[in-house]
């Protein structure tokens, strides 16, 4: 019988993905898997070329797909751009940039290139597809928890694919969670369902993109440094 691999487990999550819950009537919620058929096939190449073993991994938490990232690719802070110059695998039907994207893919290189980070880093969201909110002109990213109503109705959906992912074969000793105030909710999730021992909090790529640019190299420092302070698993 064939061994069930780290990329297998990742990709069944994947496939199974959908949310059925409430929303507020302004938001909505996108799906590329299904949006796009040829994210799946992408996104499973992916996971095939980094994660086709069955090593433990730590777990580094975003806060939910942007339209241009993942929300595109299915891949978490991977734009089409980074997804065929640095994984090389190409995307013919959609062409994004995303900010996120390019903070993540520098720090990825200097910590020792793909192949190293993703056999010891599993990224994902609590929410793990892209929500937007309507506005005036047109659909917007949204974050879960831009609104009380919003993340009351997605804060269920949110343990059991936390859960999920843990199940995977991630080590819960220690987390990474990007954004100080997607820390803020990921502790509330964590009083209640009790799923992580220690939360080491940095600050959201895009947050450093847009607004401390000057200092990126710091804090591609202060990622590295965080992250090879390796806890035996």
């Amino acid at each position: 019988m064939k061994d069930i691999t780290f990329a297998d487990k990742v990709i069944e999550f994947n496939k199974s993905l959908h949310y059925h819950g409430d929303l507020p009537e302004e938001f909505h919620v996108l799906n590329p898997y299904f949006d796009n058929p040829e994210t799946m096939g992408v996104m499973q190449k992916f996971y095939h070329k980094y994660y086709h073993d069955s090593e433990r991994r730590r777990f580094i938490i975003g806060i939910n797909p942007s339209r241009n990232g993942a929300g595109v690719t299915g891949i978490p802070f991977t734009d089409t751009k980074r997804l065929e110059s640095v994984c090389g695998i190409p995307m013919e039907s959609a062409h994004t940039h995303e900010i996120s994207s390019v903070f993540m893919y520098d720090m990825i290189e200097q910590y020792g290139g793909p192949d190293e980070f993703y056999k010891e880093y599993y990224i994902n969201s609590p929410f793990p597809l892209a929500i937007v909110k309507k506005s005036k002109n047109g659909w917007l990213n949204a974050n879960y928890y831009d609104d009380r109503s919003l993340f009351e109705d997605v804060k269920g959906f949110m343990i059991t694919s936390l859960k999920k992912h843990i199940s995977l074969g991630l080590d819960t000793s220690e987390v990474f969670i990007l954004g100080k105030k997607n820390a803020d909710f990921i502790s509330k999730l964590n009083k209640e369902a009790h799923l992580f021992e220690k939360m080491t909090i940095l600050e959201h790529p895009r947050y450093i993109q847009q607004y401390k640019l000057k200092e990126k190299e710091w804090y591609i420092d202060k990622y590295i440094l965080a992250l090879k302070s390796k806890i035996e698993f």
